[in-house]
């Protein structure tokens, strides 16, 4: 579905724990989640701790929304 909604001129942003299987379905623009349970957090942390960690997160995706890539990239956090 990635590639699709690009190829109809819409930047995507997927963000996903395992990498190597948004490589495999052409995603072009990658940001590593946490873990499967927790994609955008880690139960572990203390309140603040999550926060700041999702914020991290979605401020990665929103920035590797308007960066233009011509090959996939994966954008680490």
């Amino acid at each position: 579905m990635v590639k699709e909604i690009e190829r109809a001129g819409i930047p995507v942003v997927h963000v996903c724990t395992v990498t190597p299987i948004s490589m495999t379905v052409g995603a072009n623009r990658i940001v590593p989640a946490i873990a499967i349970p927790h994609p955008l957090g880690n139960p572990a942390l203390t309140p603040e701790e999550e926060y700041n960690l999702r914020k991290k997160i979605v401020n990665r995706a929103l920035e590797a929304l308007t960066t233009e890539v011509k090959d996939q990239t994966i954008f680490e956090v």
